[in-house]
């Protein structure tokens, strides 16, 4: 049941689902709980008048006063990129979790547990590619739908933790990322549950066959020769083999990994298909496995910060080879300032972010956790920066400009909180 209230009747605990009054002014990074009195404020100032609420997720009563929204009336503020139907999660009314103050509790250490247990799958799945061995479709199936379960009660949590990656690592990390963001992504386009699960175990799936690629040209540093290229080129035609060859495969799987290489402009392979051809799904992906790539760090680069790689994404999207509309609605998704990316303050401080401002999307709500000059590590308060407007992002920046790394910081922030 979602209703429409006015912002004078919005209080803490209500769970918000989107904005009505001015309507295409504002939109939400996600939909989400109203956890602080100066959420509301800040909603106020901005000029925000109404919203829609869903009743059955608020932490506190909602009044039964405000009437019923008309059918038309919500469907007409849901974001849609694309002509295709989308529905929301079956999910959606199932008992929310109490809020927590901190990522660095339980949902982040439950969250690398299945991101670790993810990539133990993975490193079985590559295992049986080499030797030729079909893949087990059942356990992709059954830690892709706890992902999905986690995603939707908690976003942020494995958001943050594809933060926390390992260089020599990156060819089990890499899948199940793009799973995860493909995940997060679906859901945020309010696609049918049914459809977010093949899609997640389509992205978990469609590097797979790079483990038929040698490791020379495989983990080479530096630019590779085109003789390279073209071998490096193969593995798409080896995941697509392997995938279908898996036992109970759904068609949907099999699409998302044979486009994740495809280009709008038809420059890109294995098939060299044109816009016409490419699924909304393949659009996704590629937008997903690309910006995985750009900012993860391998053992012979660093990754970008998340903002480069927005910004290469929408040049990508402006030279016809991603979805231009579909690239921003991905950076809306994730957030200008991603949950897990590290900022610096103009504090002198560095912060993780850890949630999205339904307001202010320059201005999230962040945990410092290190000084500069001189260098350490520092116990802070929660900041919500939409209400410190002293304080600013200065830019995003990455563990390695400081000598730091992501365990190290995860440590600290999970015992200090």
């Amino acid at each position: 049941m979602i209703v429409e209230l006015s912002i004078s009747d919005l209080t803490v605990g209500m769970y918000v689902v989107d904005i009505t009054v001015p309507k295409d002014k504002f939109t939400l990074a996600r939909e989400t709980w109203i956890s602080e009195q100066r959420v509301i404020d800040a909603l106020k100032r901005k000029g925000v008048e109404k919203l829609l609420v869903d009743p059955t997720k608020a932490k506190i009563p909602v009044s039964s006063k405000p009437a019923l929204s008309k059918p038309h009336a919500f469907k007409s503020v849901v974001r849609k990129p694309h002509s295709l139907k989308r529905k929301k999660p079956t999910n959606l009314n199932k008992p929310s979790k109490p809020i927590k103050r901190s990522l660095f509790k339980e949902e982040v250490k439950q969250a690398k547990l299945l991101f670790d247990e993810s990539k133990a799958i993975q490193q079985r799945l590559f295992l049986d590619a080499r030797n030729g061995v079909p893949l087990s479709l059942e356990p992709v199936q059954e830690v892709t739908n706890r992902s999905m379960e986690m995603i939707f009660d908690n976003p942020d949590a494995l958001a943050c933790v594809i933060n926390i990656r390992h260089k020599d690592q990156y060819l089990l990390e890499h899948s199940v990322s793009v799973s995860v963001l493909m995940t997060i992504f679906a859901f945020y386009l309010k696609m049918d549950k049914e459809v977010v699960s093949e899609l997640a175990i389509g992205a978990f799936l469609h590097d797979v066959g790079k483990i038929m690629i040698s490791p020379k040209i495989l983990d080479k540093p530096g630019r590779l020769t085109d003789e390279e290229f073209e071998v490096m080129k193969t593995h798409a035609n080896h995941s697509i083999r392997i995938i279908k060859e898996t036992p109970n495969i759904s068609l949907l799987s099999l699409e998302v990994a044979k486009l994740h290489h495809e280009k709008l402009n038809g420059k890109g392979y294995p098939y060299g298909v044109e816009a016409s051809e490419i699924s909304l799904y393949g659009r996704m992906i590629s937008i997903c496995d690309i910006y995985d790539a750009l900012t993860a760090n391998r053992c012979y680069k660093d990754g970008y910060p998340q903002v480069k790689a927005f910004s290469i994404l929408r040049m990508l999207g402006q030279n016809n080879e991603l979805d231009v509309d579909l690239v921003d609605h991905f950076i809306k998704c994730m957030g200008v300032y991603p949950v897990g990316a590290l900022v610096q303050l103009e504090s002198n401080r560095l912060a993780i972010v850890e949630s999205h401002n339904l307001s202010d999307p320059i201005r999230p709500m962040v945990k410092p956790f290190y000084h500069l000059n001189p260098n350490h590590f520092e116990s802070c308060e929660h900041i919500d920066l939409a209400a410190i407007p002293e304080d600013l992002i200065v830019k995003c920046v990455r563990p390695d400009d400081f000598d730091l790394n992501m365990d190290e910081i995860m440590t600290f922030l999970s015992h200090e909180g």
